[in-house]
This record gives structure tokens, sequence and C-alpha cells, in this order.
């Protein structure tokens, strides 16, 4: 039986799925070439979504499922060709839903940012997904879409211009005005929890190729900028950059699941630039004690009390309107051609401009047949979607990808 829709927005009442399912109104409505739907577990929650999206949403099939119920799951994932994700953390509600569209051959995309939490969903369900058929990627959000496609842009351009990949990249970001929202304070702080109890998962987190499968080959020392550090490549100093964590590691999985076309002494980071020494030194520290009040269970509530919003809450959408973001990447091949690229965004990152990512990578799993990679398994942006989404993300979503 053919399915009824391209694509179910799972946690549509979401901070993240309210911004997702007005860009998906506002640019396709309901019922033309893109046929969705809109799914949460509150009814209310879902109608009070619905009357927010105007007239144009009169038509908009709504969907209740809880991220627990297993056969509640199952007869959603049924009416659907994709399901985008955005119920998090995932790592606390995310395993039902992907063990389903797994085990029943349904794609799926989501915006996570949890490392731990996806190598952990590939090795349980890795091999089902291939025998099904079911495409699952993770981290189709500000993480990691622009460091993933920016990387693949550079790449391409390198081995066009050099016949050769680059061995070395260094991603800085230039410019960068943005907020968080409870869910993104709840999943990072729920990673800090586990991490602080569990020292084979803090072992985990400390590796750069943690998601790039037992047998990946790779032992090159990474780079990592924990503190002010100076860059005589790109002139600057830099500060630490708190998506690194997710970002680098989505990076050398592209590298692995692409065969090693990066090579096996591949090298990336990820910084923020600043102004100077001191602006540097400050960042850093910020960072740092940030992450030490979070990672210690009676300070971690006061960060949840009053540093950090409440699930719900977020920037508003004049915030997220007026954010955007400037990343610069640099690559080095091996005989010292240089490759510089540019990648930026319309909106804040974590919000505006995730949702509109998301969005187009359920599209595109929807739509680009011969496009996106046509086999089962575990993907990252890079390999799933490559130029298809690069495309779409330009036409569509804010994005610009230059090379300098």
């Amino acid at each position: 039986m053919a399915e009824k829709f391209d694509i179910i927005v799972f946690g549509a009442t979401s901070f993240v799925g309210k911004i997702l399912a007005a860009y998906l109104i506002n640019e396709y409505g309901c019922g033309g070439d893109i046929r969705w739907a809109a799914a949460a577990r509150s009814q209310a929650k879902l109608n009070d979504l619905k009357e927010s999206l105007g007239e144009r949403a009169a038509d908009l099939p709504l969907i209740v499922a809880d991220a627990a119920d297993e056969t509640a799951l199952h007869e959603m994932v049924a009416q659907t060709k994709v399901i985008i994700s955005t119920v998090g953390p995932y790592a606390l509600y995310g395993e039902p839903l992907v063990k389903v569209c797994v085990e029943t051959g349904t794609d799926y995309c989501d915006l996570t940012g949890e490392a731990q939490w996806s190598r952990l969903m590939g090795a349980k369900y890795g091999e089902i997904a291939k025998e099904s058929g079911a495409r699952i990627v993770h981290s189709c959000g500000f993480d990691s879409i622009p460091s993933d496609l920016g990387v693949h842009v550079l790449q391409k351009e390198s081995m066009a211009k050099y016949k050769a990949p680059c061995t070395t990249i260094k991603m800085g970001v230039k410019a960068i005005k943005g907020g968080m929202s409870g869910g993104t304070a709840a999943s990072l702080l729920n990673v800090v929890k586990e991490a602080g109890k569990d020292p084979i998962l803090r072992k985990e987190l400390a590796d750069p190729y943690s998601l790039c499968g037992a047998e990946h080959g790779f032992n090159v020392r990474q780079r990592n900028v924990s503190f002010a550090t100076y860059d005589p490549d790109f002139g600057r100093w830099l500060a630490p950059f708190v998506m690194a964590a997710i970002n680098t590691r989505v990076v050398h999985q592209s590298n692995a699941l692409s065969g090693k076309a990066y090579g096996i002494n591949f090298r990336y980071d990820e910084s923020v630039f600043t102004k100077g020494r001191f602006s540097a030194i400050l960042a850093s520290l910020g960072l740092g004690a940030f992450m030490g009040l979070a990672a210690m269970a009676p300070t971690r509530v006061l960060v949840e009390k009053f540093l950090v919003p409440k699930p719900g809450e977020g920037p508003t959408p004049e915030q997220q309107k007026n954010g955007y973001y400037d990343l610069r990447f640099r690559g080095e091949t091996e005989a010292g051609e240089l490759v510089e690229v540019k990648v930026t965004g319309d909106r804040d990152p974590g919000y505006g401009s995730t949702a509109k990512m998301l969005a187009q990578a359920g599209i595109s799993l929807a739509k680009d047949n011969g496009k996106t990679v046509a086999e089962g398994g575990f993907w990252t942006p890079a390999t799933a979607f490559g130029d298809a989404l690069v495309v779409r993300l330009r036409e569509k979503a804010g994005l610009t990808f230059e090379v300098l």
C-alpha cells in the first residue's frame, strides 16, 4: 500500500518542531508536492499548533503518538516514507522510533548532537537497517550539516583542482548569533550527566573516531582546541567551539563511510575566531566554567534553574530572524595546496536555520531518488545527501557554500 505522506514530523509541538512546521506550511502548504503530517503525544498541543499555523494549515493531518509507545509508532510510521524527529534528548526518548523505522524500512532523520547515542543506534540497528532498506541520518541540523557539507564541498573542489583531497582541514567560526532552547540545554546536560557516572562513556566522548565503527583504522592524532590558541594559518586567536564535540566526529564518520576518501591521515578541527588573546582566554574560561558546573550534580541543578532555558523556551521569532553564522574552512593537501570555503546561514543557527536544514534533509530523503544514497544503513549528511542537499539548502534554506 502506498504511503499517505512523504513526511511525518514527529515532535511537531516541540520548540524546533513548531519552527519546522511553520517553515513547511509557508514553503509547501500541506497537500501539494510535499504531503506531510504533524505528530506529537498531545492532541491538545497539536490542535494549538494547527491553529497557530493559520488558514494554510486547515487541512494539515495530525497524528497522536507517544515516543515510548511502539504500537503507536508502528501505526504512525506505516503511513509515511520519511520520519523527521525533533524529540530529544534522544538518549532518553529516541530509541523506540529508530527501532521501528529500522524494522519497517522507513527513512529517518533527526537533529541529535548526542554522539554517544548515535554510535549506540548504529551499533544496535545498523545491520537491520541494511537489510530493511531504512536510511537513518542523524545530526541534520546546525550540528552537523554546515560542517559536514562544508567539508564535502571543500573536498570536491580540492579533487577537481588538485586531483587530491585535503588531508588537513580547519573550520573557524568567524561570526555567529543565536540562542539556546530548553531542549538543546536538556540534551547537553544529559550527556554531561551520563558521562559523569560512566568512565567508559567519558573515554568514548574523548575519541574523535567514536562514530567511525570498530574497524576504522584511523589513528592520527587530532588537534582539539580546548583553550585559547593562536593559529598562524588563520592569523587569529581561537577559542573552543562547543559544537566541535559532535561536528568533528560526524566529519570523521563521513570519511569512514566514504571509503576513506579524505585519507587515512585526515585531520579536522573546529574553533571560534576571537578579536584577540584576551577575548580567546575569556571565552575559553567561560565555556570551561559552564561545563564544570554542569558536570557536578549539586551545581548542575543551579545551571538548570538559572543559566539555561526551560523546556519549550528558546529564542524569540525576532531573535531567530536576526541570527546568522559565517563559517570558514581552510584545507591543505598533502602537497601543501590550499582550498578555502565559506558557509553561511541566514537565521539563528540552532533553530531558525536548523529547522530549515532538517526539513530539507527529510524532503531530500523523500524526493531526491537517485540523488541520495540508495542503500539502507546509518549515514551522515554528506554521505547520505551530498550535492543534492547542498542544492536544496542554497535554494530553499538560506545557506551559502562558496569556494573562496
